[in-house]
């Protein structure tokens, strides 16, 4: 939904806040350091504290489509660690976003939220994937106020902003959406496997003699 995790006077759309990491798609090490990072967050949570995972944007917007295709491809393998909103098939946007929080407010005790969304940046930024702690603001790119989502986020700076953004969106590649979008999930994914099984499974605490 073209998000803007941070917009502050003197800030472009998609630029890195301090705390957080922001890494180009295809540097070699860009999946592992992402999952270490995520999995730092997730390791300290109450193990009964749900996991949600809310992909925002639409497959209308070749640009704004990052979010579900995150989400169609965590949807594919079995997410019993997590609770999903926002497929291909079920995107959530702009019209359902705030009924979709609403819903995870009234289901869900206390939920941790990990958002994903599409935002624009700097030339230099184009093909970065961000995480950091804190809500991404969906449409805050496009001028559009929604409310923030997200404990901690994961966006992926598909394009340039500063000027005509829904055209922008429109025609951004495919491509480098799909190959973002592959490694975003892989990140949720294993970071959520392995926090999980390292508080289910924890090593042996050997008492004194």
């Amino acid at each position: 939904m073209n998000g803007a995790w941070e917009k502050r006077s003197g800030s472009s759309v998609g630029d890195a806040a301090p705390h957080s990491l922001k890494i180009h798609y295809n540097e070699p090490a860009v999946l592992s350091r992402l999952t270490q990072r995520l999995e730092s967050q997730l390791e300290p949570l109450p193990q009964d504290r749900r996991i949600v995972v809310v992909c925002v944007g639409t497959d209308r917007s070749t640009g704004d489509s990052l979010g579900p295709l995150v989400g169609s491809s965590l949807s594919r393998e079995d997410h019993s660690l997590f609770d999903l909103y926002g497929t291909l098939d079920d995107p959530v946007h702009a019209m359902n976003l705030s009924d979709t929080l609403e819903k995870i407010a009234r289901n869900i005790p206390q939920p941790y939220v990990i958002a994903v969304d599409a935002c624009l940046g700097q030339v230099s930024s184009v093909g970065c994937i961000q995480i950091g702690s804190g809500p991404v603001r969906p449409g805050a790119g496009v001028n559009k106020d929604l409310p923030p989502v997200g404990d901690i986020h994961l966006t992926g700076i598909v394009n340039v902003g500063g000027f005509m953004e829904y055209f922008v969106l429109q025609n951004t590649r495919l491509n480098l959406v799909i190959k973002m979008s592959d490694i975003i999930a892989a990140t949720i994914r294993q970071a959520i496997r392995n926090s999980r099984a390292n508080r289910s499974n924890p090593i042996p605490f050997a008492m004194p003699d």
